[in-house]
């Protein structure tokens, strides 16, 4: 990114953070928001891939790293940024935590790893033997959407119950930490 655009940015997020002493309850548009583009180059795996094309734009939250939203076109894609935006103002608020202030630095916050950290040498040989990776940071939070490109979970699901004998289609998140869960519990029982 250039600097001009991250002197742009910088302002922007500075503005947000002025106005909003104005208020209390904070909503998507009192935030510094940036649409861009997603560019591809033609050989791109992306191209030619319909799940991809439906996330050409991105839209996210000047310094929260964690909140954006994709789609195939600039609405979708702010669609998709509210949505998340939504869940997580949803989820802290049920936590008791505050939201952040619009315009501050929002530190990455990696999810919990207790229920994979469970099952230690089951997550190795779930991220080598089903996701077909080397390796890979799994938390609690971690899916299998996270993992692939299609359109649904149903090959990583077959691979699932091929390598461990256990269904877990009826897990529609993907989460990760259940599905270790139902694989180490179906262990115990055999």
């Amino acid at each position: 990114m250039n600097s001009v655009v991250r002197l742009k940015e910088n302002l922007l997020a500075c503005w947000k953070w002025t106005l909003s002493f104005r208020i209390r309850d904070w909503k998507l548009a009192d935030y510094p928001v940036v649409i861009r583009r997603q560019r591809f180059d033609a050989e791109s795996l992306f191209d030619n891939n319909p799940r991809f094309k439906s996330h050409q734009w991105r839209v996210l939250v000047v310094n929260w790293a964690t909140m954006d939203g994709t789609g195939g076109t600039r609405e979708e894609a702010l669609a998709d940024l509210q949505s998340t935006f939504l869940a997580r103002k949803a989820r802290l608020a049920e936590e008791g935590k505050p939201l952040p202030r619009p315009g501050t630095r929002v530190p990455i916050q990696f999810g919990s790893r207790d229920r994979v950290n469970a099952h230690p040498d089951l997550a190795q040989d779930f991220i080598q033997r089903v996701l077909g990776l080397p390796w890979a940071f799994i938390s609690d939070e971690s899916c299998l959407w996270h993992f692939h490109a299609e359109e649904n979970n149903d090959a990583l699901f077959t691979k699932i119950r091929e390598v461990y004998g256990v269904d877990a289609s009826d897990i529609e998140s993907g989460n990760l930490g259940e599905i270790l869960d139902r694989i180490a519990a179906s262990r115990q029982t055999q």
